[in-house]
């Protein structure tokens, strides 16, 4: 029998071996789903973030609100709140103005953060919330 023949055939016999793809297979399909389980939690932890600092945007747009209070004040709140939960990069940038968005005289209170790509590292200022509240008076 020539060499290539047997060359050839030995070839054919040893791609036709299945032998050793079950773990190849198992590496393959683990590191799929571990991947599909990381996305998910990365995903549960920005939707987790994000609604923290809407909360501290609301919190902060109603304490500013108030009679007694001012802007700065409500700033300062929603600042300490978001520094508290989620760290102080995501508080850097909060503003606070008198508004009428509500029909009549309001505070919004705007948050701009991170947006949590990898753990709670991510791009700055990707994220945008704002929170509106009634202005309340003395009058």
């Amino acid at each position: 029998m020539p060499r290539a023949v047997r060359l050839r055939e030995r070839l054919r016999a040893a791609l036709g071996d299945e032998g050793g793809a079950s773990p190849v297979e198992f590496v393959l399909v683990g590191t799929l789903l571990t991947l599909l389980t990381l996305g998910v939690l990365q995903l549960g932890l920005a939707l987790y973030v994000r609604n923290v600092v809407h909360d501290a945007a609301v919190e902060g747009a109603f304490y500013a609100a108030l009679a007694d209070t001012s802007l700065a004040e409500g700033a300062a709140r929603t600042a300490r709140i978001v520094e508290r939960t989620v760290g102080a990069e995501y508080a850097a940038d909060v503003a606070v103005r008198e508004t009428s968005a509500l029909g009549h005289a309001a505070v919004e209170v705007t948050v701009r953060a991170p947006f949590p790509l990898v753990g709670l590292l991510g791009v700055p200022g990707l994220m945008e919330v704002s929170a509106d509240a009634p202005l309340e008076s003395l009058d």
